[in-house]
């Protein structure tokens, strides 16, 4: 079982949060803690997948990108043996808990629908899923 976060690695996810750029000075000064431990810290998120990459959000969505989202319900209490299941499928960007009849969103990035196609199939092979549904993300919708 993954060790609980303490108060600076909650601090310090916090501030990539913000700003994934910031340098281990600007999050040492920040966070009133040395660069050694900021620098140790993070090297331990990494290590254990509490921090899975480094990315920036930008105001387009990137050209020829699929994007989806997909539902799915869980059997019984394997939430947490499904939920690293899916931390690993390439693809899979973001895992949320939900309420309702679905027990997570699962956000998906691929390159193409082949791509969709494998992710989507991995996901309803994780023991645990018991149903999935999926809809594909087509345009970013302002105003």
């Amino acid at each position: 079982m993954a060790e609980a976060a303490s108060a600076a690695d909650r601090a310090l996810i916090s501030a990539l949060r913000e700003n994934s750029r910031a340098s281990v000075t600007e999050l040492s000064q920040r966070l009133g803690i040395s660069r050694t431990t900021v620098r140790a810290r993070l090297d331990a998120l990494v290590a254990t997948g509490r921090i899975r990459r480094f990315t920036i959000e930008t105001d387009v969505d990137v050209e020829g990108e699929i994007k989806a989202i997909t539902l799915i319900e869980l059997q019984g209490k394997m939430s947490r043996a499904v939920i690293r299941t899916l931390r690993r499928v390439a693809g899979v960007s973001t895992i949320y808990a939900t309420n309702g009849s679905w027990d997570l969103v699962v956000e998906i990035k691929t390159a193409s629908l082949v791509d969709f196609d494998r992710i989507l199939r991995e996901i309803r092979e994780v023991p645990g899923v018991l149903r999935s549904e999926s809809c594909l993300l087509l345009a970013h919708v302002t105003g």
